[in-house]
Parts: C-alpha cells; sequence; structure tokens
C-alpha cells in the first residue's frame, strides 16, 4: 500500500513526479541554507567566545578597583560620589537580516562626547581606584553591547539552524521516501492495468475470431447444401 492515499490515476501520477521534483529542490536549498547557517553560527560563537573573555577581564580589572576605593573610602562618601550620574546614554536598536533570520543591532550615543564627563564626583574627596573602576567601566560599556548581539545572534541562529534541520529531515527521510513509494505503487498499478486491459483484448480478439471461422463455416455448409450436397472447401 502507498504511504499516501491516492487515486492511482497518470494524472495524478504527473502532479506526484512535480511535487517530488519540488521537494528534491527544495531538500537541497534547505541543505545549503542549514549548512551555511552553521558556518555563520560558527562564526558568531568563535566571536563570542573571545569577547567574553575580554570583557570579563575588564569587568574583573573594574571590581578591582571599585573593590580598593572602597577600602579607601567611607561608605557614604562613596554613595554620594555616584548617586547622581553625569553622563547619559541614548541606545538604539536595528535589526539585520542575516539567512533570513533578524538579529539585533545595538547602538549608543552618548550626551557628550567630553571622556570627563563620566566621573560624577570632584577629584579631591574620592580615590584614584574610584577613577580607575569609572573609566574601566566606561570603556567596557561598548564590548558589552557587541557581547549581547552576540549572544542574541547565536541564539536566533540556533533555533533557525534546528527549524531548518528539521524541516531538512522530514524531506529526506518522511516526505520524500512517501512520494516515491506512492509514485513506485501508481506506477505498478497503471502497468497491471495495461497488462489486464492488453489480455482482455488478446480475448475478445480470439472470440471475434472464431466468431467469424463459425460464421464463415455455418456459411459454406448453408452454401453446399443449396448446391446439392459435397464436401465443405477448405477453410
Amino acid at each position: 500500500m502507498p504511504a499516501i492515499n491516492v487515486n492511482p490515476t497518470r494524472m495524478e501520477l504527473t502532479r506526484l513526479k512535480g511535487r517530488l521534483k519540488t521537494a528534491r529542490r527544495g531538500h537541497k536549498l534547505l541543505k545549503d541554507k542549514r549548512d551555511e547557517l552553521m558556518k555563520r553560527f560558527l562564526d558568531v560563537v568563535r566571536e563570542d567566545r573571545a569577547l567574553r573573555k575580554k570583557v570579563e577581564a575588564a569587568l574583573m580589572e573594574a571590581h578591582g578597583s571599585f573593590t580598593v576605593a572602597a577600602a579607601l573610602m567611607s561608605t557614604e562618601m562613596l554613595e554620594q560620589s555616584l548617586m547622581y550620574p553625569k553622563q547619559s546614554v541614548e541606545l538604539t536598536m536595528d535589526f539585520q537580516n542575516v539567512m533570513s533570520v533578524e538579529v539585533p543591532r545595538y547602538r549608543f550615543q552618548t550626551r557628550t562626547s567630553d571622556a570627563g564627563d563620566v566621573y560624577p564626583y570632584g577629584f579631591a574627596s574620592t580615590s584614584g581606584a574610584l577613577d580607575d573602576a569609572v573609566d574601566a567601566l566606561s570603556g567596557v560599556f561598548q564590548d558589552m553591547l557587541r557581547l549581547a548581539e552576540m549572544e542574541k545572534t547565536a541564539q536566533l541562529l540556533a533555533e533557525e539552524i534546528e527549524k531548518t534541520r528539521r524541516r531538512v529531515n522530514a524531506l529526506e527521510f518522511v516526505k520524500i521516501p512517501q512520494m516515491e513509494e506512492t509514485i513506485k505503487y501508481i506506477s505498478m498499478k497503471l502497468d497491471e492495468n495495461e497488462r489486464s486491459t492488453t489480455i482482455r483484448l488478446m480475448k475478445v480478439k480470439d472470440m471475434l475470431l472464431k466468431e467469424s471461422i463459425e460464421e464463415r463455416r455455418e456459411a459454406d455448409r448453408k452454401a453446399l447444401q443449396a448446391f446439392g450436397g459435397g464436401s465443405p472447401p477448405p477453410v
């Protein structure tokens, strides 16, 4: 029995052959897409790994400087120094199409371009270690945004790879074999029907030939009787 319930007709056979051709072309395109997605995904993972190490090192440096500042300054003075930020940041986001996947792209812009505006306090009553911590955090901000892009891009690409892989497997192991089996079944049924039709035509031809011979013999017999008997002519 075929995997797909269809009528074994030539029209259905032609339609299935067209669907099979389209499925094979789609299977090839999806495999190419999956391979390209895997390549892009691995590139993103490598960049993400290197960037994560860089960000973690910068954050560790900022944390160390902040720990030193907290040890040298009183808690009240440290809180007052960082209570009111001097610089503001505007964050924007758009999307980039990567192999039919919309991945985010983050951009930020500070209110002013003056590097000194990142320090929301005076330098007279604060420790130099706090300056180092603020400067380290300011410098790592761009890399943190880039890391967020890479993390989200890797997640979206992984989801798209999984969906594409399922589609490829569905075509390769389910849909295409089903259509091939159904085409084989219809072809066998059509061949069987053609053989049955040929046999019926041959039987009908034999019956007609036999009836024709019998009619000729009967006509010859009647003709001999009309002319006074004798042996019938050979047939």
